[in-house]
């Protein structure tokens, strides 16, 4: 075995040689092959080769003092790896291309290990002890029942004061105004597919004129509306929805100087069922929200206390009730410009493709800061189904602009 491991070694390092690759390549094969052999057979007993032997048999070949010392002094003694290396010494010095001395300056190969490590169990008692904790202890939890409801409001007070000397050189009259509005919403959404929303405006104004000698005060804007409307989901913005809107006003209705009643409670009185989808606007980053409703069906009711105002809200003279099939639509968004400045909008179309009723409120808000503001109200409205005006046709037209209080919840 001895004479097969000097061999063998001699073979890797030729081969490792680049000047006799080709010839210590088939040599070293040569002897792998003679040395499977006799193992095969049984005629070479093969010892097995500690971890630093291997190393040195397979390292980049390298000096070591003590193979030429061991060899020297026991007259070519020594295991077989050793033999090997000091005949690569003698035969082909050019191949070695270390020292001893350098490989341990590279940190010193260890033997392999032959008995287990044992840990310092002592090193544990010098550890705390952790508390014990108890895991019986009962905890306190608190569940919270999710929120489906969402709530909130705006209300504002507004006042307008005009005075006019008796000599003004283009005329008029002093007058005050004032105008409140409260507008609560209580919508429901279960965070899946359902929604209902809900949604109460109540808008109350009144003025003075002098020259009004039979009124001392009249209503200038008057407005009660609910609208209520349930929406399943179809995808992420639009919804299949019914909806149900309903307004009158609370108090009569009068002209300076003539007793004639134009509006009451319930004169008229209109009732909106519709089917159709609901798209809810988030645009602009989310500055521009709100819905934009199409309902291809829509059933319209209206209902007059009053008998003499019949035939001024389309209906049959001496009848109460009128009733109308057609289609609807209805554009509700708000736009916040800055913090300071915003403007809702409502655009409510209705039709029976026979008469056609267009109504669009428009109001801009200037905030100076939490509690003051002023409003800007612009609202046209058409209506072919009622008495046509020599001036302005079926057209009719509301504005104001007013100072006051405003608060939002």
């Amino acid at each position: 075995m001895k004479t097969l491991l000097v061999s063998l070694f001699s073979g890797l390092c030729l081969a490792a040689s680049a000047q006799q690759a080709g010839d210590g390549i088939l040599e070293y094969a040569d002897s792998l092959q003679e040395y499977k052999a006799q193992v095969e057979s049984g005629q070479e007993e093969v010892a097995p080769l500690s971890a630093y032997s291997q190393y040195r048999l397979f390292a980049p070949t390298t000096f070591f003092h003590s193979v030429a010392a061991t060899s020297l002094s026991d007259n070519g003694g020594g295991d077989e790896v050793d033999a090997a290396l000091m005949n690569v010494y003698l035969n082909h010095p050019e191949l070695v291309s270390t020292s001893e001395n350098e490989v341990k300056e590279a940190g010193q190969v260890n033997e392999e290990m032959t008995s287990p490590l044992k840990h310092d169990a002592s090193l544990a008692d010098r550890v705390n002890a952790l508390p014990q904790e108890n895991l019986d202890q009962p905890v306190d939890m608190v569940v919270e029942k999710p929120k489906f409801w969402t709530y909130k409001g705006d209300y504002y007070l507004q006042f307008l004061q005009n005075y006019i000397s008796g000599n003004w050189y283009k005329g008029g009259e002093s007058n005050y105004s004032m105008v409140s509005s409260v507008t609560l919403e209580a919508n429901y959404d279960n965070k899946s597919k359902w929604k209902w929303d809900n949604k109460l405006e109540m808008k109350l104004g009144f003025q003075t004129s002098r020259a009004d000698s039979i009124h001392h005060l009249k209503a200038s804007e008057d407005l009660l509306r609910l609208t209520s409307k349930v929406g399943l989901q179809a995808t992420k913005h639009w919804y299949y929805t019914l909806n149900v809107l309903a307004y009158t006003q609370f108090m009569r209705g009068y002209k300076n100087n003539d007793r004639f009643t134009y509006s009451d409670f319930a004169s008229p009185f209109n009732l909106n069922l519709s089917v159709g989808m609901d798209y809810t606007v988030e645009w602009l980053e989310k500055k521009l929200t709100g819905h934009v409703q199409l309902s291809p069906l829509a059933y319209n009711f209206r209902y007059v206390d009053r008998l003499a105002l019949s035939a001024k809200n389309g209906i049959e003279k001496g009848k109460h009730v009128l009733h109308d099939i057609g289609s609807m639509f209805t554009i509700d968004l708000a736009w916040k410009f800055t913090d300071n400045i915003s403007w809702k909008t409502r655009m409510y179309g209705f039709t029976t493709y026979s008469r056609s009723e267009l109504e669009w409120e428009n109001e801009f808000t200037f905030k100076f800061n939490k509690y003051i503001s002023s409003k800007l109200f612009i609202y046209p409205r058409f209506d072919d189904a009622t008495t046509r005006d020599g001036h302005h046709g079926y057209w009719q037209f509301k504005e104001y602009f007013s100072l006051g209080f405003n608060y939002t919840f």
